[in-house]
């Protein structure tokens, strides 16, 4: 079950410190699509999202949108956020995630994983041996699949809850 649980949990990407995380040489953000940058029924980003992403990109990380859904969904973001992309990339899976260590020659140390879920962000995340940060999704609004694994992860939640290993809501960094 360790391998489900996040290195930072923070409430959304707006509330991460990336200070810290540029203090832990982290140089790239790759950053899941729907429910984390925006919830699944917006095509495009807003003003919000824009003024972000350009204030990452002025502190020097390399941001990628990496999403299980398809082409036509990311697009309209990576053109918009001016990002690269890595669409329909299977997380946890880890073959995406070793075409962007090869691609773009980060070490495994220097990437850090945005998400908001544990089976598909996290997972993929720890599995590789990337830093994992899991934000509250943006909306209850999710894809048939995505339901799925929200089921399971209420599970998984109650069991950390438990222990005291993750509760949401409160946030660590």
């Amino acid at each position: 079950m360790d391998i489900l649980v996040p290195d930072i949990y923070a409430q959304s990407i707006y509330s991460i410190d990336y200070e810290k995380l540029k203090k832990r040489n982290i140089k790239c953000l790759l950053i899941d699509l729907d429910n984390t940058i925006a919830p699944i029924d917006i095509k495009e980003p807003d003003k919000k999202i824009k003024e972000l992403f350009n204030e990452l990109e002025c502190m020097g990380f390399k941001i990628i949108i990496i999403s299980n859904s398809p082409k036509n969904r990311v697009r309209p973001f990576k053109e918009h956020l001016n990002v690269d992309s890595a669409y329909s990339a299977h997380k946890p899976f880890s073959k995406k995630y070793n075409k962007i260590l090869n691609n773009y020659k980060f070490k495994d140390t220097e990437i850090a994983c945005i998400g908001d879920q544990l089976f598909t962000d996290i997972l993929g995340a720890n599995r590789n041996n990337l830093t994992s940060i899991l934000v509250n999704p943006m909306s209850s609004n999710d894809y048939f699949w995505t339901k799925i694994n929200r089921y399971f992860e209420k599970k998984v939640y109650k069991y950390f809850e438990k222990r005291e290993i993750l509760i949401r809501g409160k946030y660590y960094d």
